[in-house]
């Protein structure tokens, strides 16, 4: 990517915080006009998210509060892979801790993303269910909120108001709807 034109260059990175949850890099860069200086950029392990999409057109989510933004809004299932575990195996877990809904067959891998490449890496990978059965309640208890099927139609309401929480809500949601009319 160097030969790109506005490539940045980059010749090392030094860790000022690490820990399990979150890594503070100074990247020593330079930018596209020849200037070099430190960059700060956060690292965060990989995250899998689990869509369950069942036959009445509805997603399974999560209603929460989240207070670095102090936010109330919808989630979809899912959180950080574990050391030796593959993502969609994080995505069915995490489905299951957090909802008490398993979800039923063989994942279809939605998308990948990053969602801030400016600032942050953060993989996040979607896996696509068309179905769940409900196993019992939530035992995740960190993960407090009311479970709910929310019909795919109210997506682009909740999104205007600001009620789909962050990228990984919003961007395999809106994927999935794009995609599915696409076809």
């Amino acid at each position: 990517m160097v030969d790109e034109r506005g490539a940045w260059r980059t010749f090392g990175e030094r860790l000022v915080y690490d820990n399990r949850w979150v890594k503070l890099g100074l990247v020593d860069v330079e930018a596209p006009n020849g200037e070099r200086f430190d960059y700060h950029v956060v690292h965060l392990d990989r995250i899998a998210i689990a869509l369950i999409v069942n036959d009445q057109d509805e997603a399974l989510m999560l209603w929460r509060y989240r207070f670095p933004t102090e936010q109330w809004g919808y989630e979809l299932l899912g959180g950080l892979v574990e050391e030796g575990e593959a993502p969609a195996a994080t995505a069915a877990r995490e489905a299951a801790e957090e909802s008490g809904w398993e979800p039923i067959g063989e994942p279809e891998e939605l998308i990948s993303f990053e969602p801030l490449p400016g600032q942050l890496t953060a993989r996040v990978d979607v896996y696509l269910w068309r179905g769940a059965q409900h196993i019992g309640d939530p035992t995740d208890t960190e993960e407090v909120g009311r479970v709910e099927w929310v019909p795919l139609s109210r997506v682009p309401e909740l999104a205007q108001r600001g009620e789909l929480l962050g990228a990984g809500a919003l961007v395999p949601l809106l994927y999935y709807l794009a995609s599915r009319s696409a076809r």
